[in-house]
């Protein structure tokens, strides 16, 4: 039935006051009466960060490849130094970019922010997967990395569309889909780079995926941006625009609840970065995420290497189907065991269990390389996927303390902040892997710590770190 102009444009239900022409309050009238989960929502919270995730590691598998097609490491030793510059330009670019997204999805919306972010995909894979040269490879990562800033509303949305008894499900889903996509981008990379050398039953050296080794991958991530971009057109948004501009009904509640916003969120944007439960738990976020995006960098990296530097002698084959497996044993847990966990446990105490499981699964990574056969493959298929739920749980739990540390006409702008200290550590943590992996090769035979060992020995002690900040009086909690 279609709203008569006699409709009032505010409706009350239990001391709440709701705006008809509000799209916020919208969405807290169907929480507040629908009580199941809200899965259509989460559906699009789900692909929105798959499409945001995939196209940050994938190139990994192959990066090693393209770097030395370039031909601008003079030696092979150096082919990990450059990897890690155009791994870091990603993270370097939303790192510049993250607070404004935030800002513009707090003032406009999160639905126009997470469509330009799949348009962003959509054009920058497809252009990085066309690259020839180091330079270009490094500037179309840059910008994919700026121009998408999708993640950190879309952490918003998902705690602003759940009721509070789901609201560690939907962040769930967020750190799942987002774990999935760090790890199904890399064996989209890994399966479908190089297809010529693959598959040349199927695809000739002349054709455009031969002249272009690395652009079938990219088109694939592509595609999904082209679906994610169409399916968003639809997306609820979650923003509330009831400042009394339009409103007729001047009852006393109506004027106290907008001025009542004005005046907090004023006085909140200026306590943003005085907030320190938001801030504490970010810094504890940006260091696990340097050691993630380390390890994401690195794993790849050491396992295509050869045995005589310390390596696997993997194909991007093989990485391809390590991953895919830590992928399903990622969806798994994360679906199904986290959120129960979640509820038993707390997001702190599961975050520092991981993490002190972290540490052995790591330390182990150059045990299992002197392995080989069926033992080295179940053993580091073992290490993989226990490496990434370990890794997801410890950002689901702080994605969770980020969220509830801000109300929300704070959140965009909250997650902007989280994602441009994570952007800034994470665009260090390729670089630095990079370095490292290459430093490390040329120490094999070195007395303390050769080779690898000294690869993940660095890794741990970023954990270490990690781990300690997790406590109080760093990390702090919001009361409420």
């Amino acid at each position: 039935m279609e709203k008569t102009t006699t409709e009032p444009l505010l409706k009350k239900n239990n001391n709440k006051v709701y705006y008809d022409n509000c799209p916020g309050c919208k969405v807290d009238q169907r929480k507040d009466t629908y009580e199941g989960i809200p899965i259509k929502e989460f559906i699009y919270v789900w692909i929105v960060v798959l499409c945001s995730a995939l196209p940050i590691s994938s190139l990994f598998p192959f990066l090693y490849f393209m770097i030395r097609d370039t031909h601008i490491a003079k030696r092979e030793e150096d082919i990990g130094y450059y990897a890690g510059f155009v791994g870091a330009s990603f993270m370097f670019g939303r790192a510049l970019t993250s607070v404004l997204w935030g800002i513009i999805a707090d003032r406009y919306g999160r639905k126009p922010v997470i469509i330009f972010g799949a348009v962003s995909v959509v054009l920058f894979s497809t252009l990085f997967g066309l690259s020839t040269t180091f330079w270009m490879a490094i500037t179309t990562r840059f910008l994919l990395g700026s121009l998408n800033g999708a993640l950190g509303p879309v952490k918003a949305y998902a705690s602003e569309v759940s009721r509070p008894e789901h609201q560690a499900l939907g962040l769930s889903l967020v750190s799942t889909a987002w774990g999935i996509g760090l790890i199904v981008g890399p064996a989209v990379g890994g399966f479908l780079a190089q297809p010529a050398e693959k598959y040349p039953d199927i695809i000739s050296k002349d054709s455009l995926f031969g002249r272009f080794p690395y652009l079938l991958p990219c088109l694939c991530i592509s595609m999904v941006g082209v679906v994610v971009c169409v399916a968003c057109f639809w997306l609820p948004e979650t923003l509330h625009r009831n400042h009394g501009d339009n409103d007729e009904d001047n009852s006393y509640e109506a004027l106290e609840a907008s001025q009542g916003n004005r005046k907090g969120h004023s006085a909140s944007k200026k306590s943003l970065l005085k907030n320190w439960p938001l801030m504490s738990s970010v810094i504890v976020y940006c260091i696990f995420s340097l050691n993630d995006m380390a390890y994401s960098e690195i794993f790849p990296l050491w396992a295509v290497s050869p045995r005589k530097l310390g390596g696997l002698s993997f194909s991007t084959d093989d990485v391809g189907v390590i991953l895919a497996i830590s992928g399903a044993g990622l969806f798994t847990f994360q679906t199904f065991v986290y959120p129960r966990v979640e509820r038993l446990l707390g997001p702190v105490v599961v975050a520092r269990i991981s993490a002190v499981l972290t540490i052995p699964v790591l330390q182990s990574y150059p045990l299992i390389a002197t392995l080989s056969g069926i033992s080295l493959s179940i053993l580091l298929n073992c290490a993989s996927a226990l490496k990434n739920v370990f890794s997801i749980s410890i950002v689901t739990g702080l994605f969770v303390l980020q969220n509830n540390a801000v109300d929300q006409d704070q959140r965009g702008a909250a997650n902007g902040i989280s994602m441009t200290g994570m952007s800034l550590f994470k665009a260090f943590g390729p670089a630095m892997g990079g370095v490292l992996f290459s430093w490390a090769q040329k120490r094999q035979d070195a007395s303390f710590l050769p080779g690898a060992q000294m690869i993940f020995f660095v890794l741990n002690v970023i954990e270490v770190i990690a781990l300690i900040t997790t406590f109080e009086p760093f990390l702090v909690v919001r009361a409420d």
